[in-house]
């Protein structure tokens, strides 16, 4: 761990992984990349480093808790000790962007973008490296780079998700997307262009498409299978991007390969719960986490219970979940096990007064980002069949979601749609979702329970469901247009 944290570390320094971070190239540089790429060894801890990255920058509070806290699920616990002891206030790392009014200039959520940009710019060196390797075969090269490229295309898919409009924003997604680097930044000055959002989702798609094409039967990196990216994952990622561009003929199949070919299974009622509460374990039908980092002597040294987690009435996080979730599942939906509620003191009209809250169970202990698990192919697969007029098809992957959760069942195909986004928000809640679904079915945000927001609401379209670039990165890339408002 320490040494691809070191990995990352060089990298940051030495190539230039922001595309819009044009730092002076050190004399020496290209070589030092050179012999780090020349052989296996060298490319697969490039590689170690990269997973390293992604997951950090996943797991960071800024985006795992951005999609849930905008859209509603979200609210905050009580300061706990000291003169402030009982308020309620935002996260500084999030306080801006909580208020639809992050700025370009102090920007909430830079660390975010040029942590993707470094991401993706990582990912094109082993991309552009891995071909010339001489002590590996082409099945081993094939692997590797289909890794990274499902990589690459991760992070411009999030990063376009933050950034950019809903694809549907314009009839032909015309509006303004993210720039796609496919080329490693290595030494000169570049100065690339956003694209729009049609030509983004076309190169994730082809980028998804190629590595889905060239992965063999198991990465060459050691570590568990389900923390690393493979065919089934990969197919996973392919299916949610079809969704949100609104393609549902391949959201629907794509998801029904994963369902039906990956050999995961849902998870069963009797144990769901339980196997969430698993130390160092993900859930069973888990197609990919990414694993927490852990030290030499293998102890976790970061965690999602970093972000959600509760430890004692003393010793807890920020992030909980808002009453205008817990109160949409029904008495005996096993879901609502899922959240542990604790009475912490708060301040309430000048006095310390014991509140509930409650705190995921899905994030506590070890638990890594939960990226990909198969719930949601079903949940994808059942809106893709009502877009395409198989409402009974769509109903019927829903009961199965509700049955598992011991819900009561749908018995018609009224308001199916918006069941499917309801179910959505219950059964992926805290996993990063419901801001993005809100804006992809255009629909307003209302946020109510404990929202302490200067706004609370926003009726959709609206400026405000994008973010604006970093403006230390619009000052060094004068081709990098920054989004309206902003």
């Amino acid at each position: 761990m320490k040494y691809s944290k070191y990995l990352s570390l060089f990298f940051l320094i030495f190539s230039l992984q922001s595309c819009s971070d044009f730092l002076e190239q050190e004399p020496g540089t290209q070589t030092s990349i050179d012999e780090l790429l020349q052989n296996k060894k060298g490319v697969l801890q490039a590689l170690t480093g990269l997973y390293t990255e992604l997951e950090a920058n996943l797991r960071g509070e800024r985006y795992a808790a951005y999609a849930d806290l905008q859209g509603g699920n979200i609210k905050f616990t009580p300061t706990i000790s000291g003169g402030n002891r009982g308020q309620i206030s935002p996260p500084a790392n999030l306080e801006q962007v909580y208020s639809f009014d992050d700025l370009a200039l102090t920007s909430n959520f830079r660390p975010f973008y040029d942590g993707s940009y470094d991401i993706i710019n990582q990912a094109n060196l082993i991309l552009e490296y891995t071909p010339r390797l001489n002590d590996a075969t082409d099945e081993e090269k094939n692997q590797i780079m289909a890794e990274a490229l499902t990589i690459r295309a991760y992070a411009h898919f999030l990063l376009s998700l933050v950034y950019s409009q809903d694809y549907k924003y314009t009839p032909d997604a015309s509006h303004l997307g993210i720039v796609y680097n496919t080329e490693s930044i290595k030494a000169g000055i570049q100065y690339p262009s956003r694209k729009t959002v049609a030509e983004v989702y076309t190169l994730i798609i082809k980028d998804l498409e190629t590595a889905i094409t060239d992965y063999s039967s198991a990465s060459l990196l050691p570590g568990a299978a389900y923390s690393l990216f493979n065919r089934n994952s990969t197919k996973a990622l392919l299916a949610r991007v079809y969704l949100q561009k609104g393609d549902w003929n391949n959201a629907y199949n794509v998801a029904n390969d994963v369902i039906t070919t990956s050999g995961v299974a849902l998870s069963a009622s009797a144990d769901y719960v339980a196997q969430w509460a698993q130390a160092d374990l993900p859930i069973s039908e888990i197609l990919l986490e990414f694993s927490t980092p852990k030290d030499t002597e293998g102890a976790a040294s970061s965690s999602m219970s970093q972000v959600f987690g509760y430890t004692s009435a003393t010793s807890y996080q920020k992030y909980v979940a808002s009453n205008d979730l817990i109160n949409l599942y029904e008495k005996n939906d096993l879901r609502k096990q899922l959240f542990l509620t604790q009475s912490l003191q708060t301040l309430v009209n000048g006095m310390l007064t014991g509140v509930n809250y409650n705190f995921t169970r899905k994030y506590q202990n070890n638990a890594g980002y939960v990226a990909f698990r198969l719930s949601e192919m079903y949940l994808i697969r059942a809106e893709a069949a009502l877009e395409t007029n198989r409402a009974d098809l769509a109903m019927a992957d829903i009961n199965t979601i509700r049955a598992r959760s011991n819900a009561s069942l749908l018995t018609n195909t009224t308001n199916l749609k918006e069941n499917i986004f309801l179910e959505r928000r219950k059964e992926l809640c805290f996993e990063g979702f419901l801001f993005f679904d809100i804006a992809r079915n255009h629909r307003d945000i209302s946020r109510n329970d404990g929202c302490i927001a200067n706004v609370c609401s926003l009726t959709y379209p609206s400026l405000k469901y994008v973010l604006p670039i970093p403006t230390y990165n619009t000052n060094l890339n004068p081709n990098l247009k920054q989004n309206e408002s902003y």
